[in-house]
């Protein structure tokens, strides 16, 4: 009796099974959500070991005055894509179902490049990887190093700098509510309509603040009815 199918099948059926769970990849014209999110048909992507400000965060520039980082990163993701495409390995998801990635456009690693430029900290609770590129944009004060910023994961948890609890009342500025209804849809509201008052954001959910309706329907957002 001989083994020798036995064992050509057994290696075809793990040779399938490894290529079964080797982890996807998505190419395709990317929309920006912020500065550490963006959309590839439909996919929800967190850039793997970083952490961008939010949406609606301020931080405070070399003469100690509040500029809205949150929105800036954001913008000079979305400039550096471009019209280019992206491609995202995937390497893991999070609680929130988002698929974490490492992205690429040009042959440029945006993860990378987002810490490098200033817009984006090392998010060392999950990886290491970008530290050398966070220790590069801090030498050099660019993005949110120019002054001071408190870390993005701090600020999800409520902390501030004192400073930066600038009233989007009193600025008029980014006061354009994007919610996500219970079906999923993206949906803005601005300040004086109907539930407006009422609508909170959340934004570990992927809710966030907008400076402008034009903004808002760029990143797949439709005015409420």
């Amino acid at each position: 009796m001989t083994f020798r199918p036995f064992f050509a099948m057994l290696a075809l059926v793990l040779a399938s099974a490894t290529q079964a769970a080797e982890p996807p990849t998505f190419i395709g014209r990317a929309s920006v959500i912020d500065g550490d999110t963006i959309n590839i048909h439909g996919k929800r992507i967190r850039l793997h070991g970083i952490d961008a400000p939010e949406s609606g965060q301020f931080c405070r520039d070399a003469r100690d005055r509040n500029w809205h980082c949150g929105q800036k990163a954001a913008l000079a993701l979305d400039a550096e894509i471009g019209r280019r495409t992206v491609s995202c390995q995937i390497t893991d998801t999070d609680r929130y179902g988002r698929y974490i990635g490492i992205c690429s456009t040009g042959g440029v690693n945006m993860n990378a490049w987002m810490v490098e430029q200033g817009w984006a900290v090392a998010y060392r609770k999950y990886s290491r990887d970008y530290v050398a590129h966070e220790a590069h944009s801090k030498r050099a004060g660019l993005g949110i190093w120019q002054g001071r910023f408190t870390p993005p994961d701090r600020w999800r948890k409520g902390e501030r700098l004192g400073s930066d609890t600038v009233s989007r009342a009193d600025t008029g500025a980014c006061a354009i509510k994007g919610n996500i209804s219970s079906k999923g849809k993206r949906i803005y509201r601005l300040p004086g309509t109907k539930w407006y008052d009422r609508t909170k954001i959340n934004e570990g959910k992927g809710e966030r603040w907008f400076c402008s309706e034009a903004e808002a329907r760029a990143a797949g957002w439709r005015r409420a009815r």
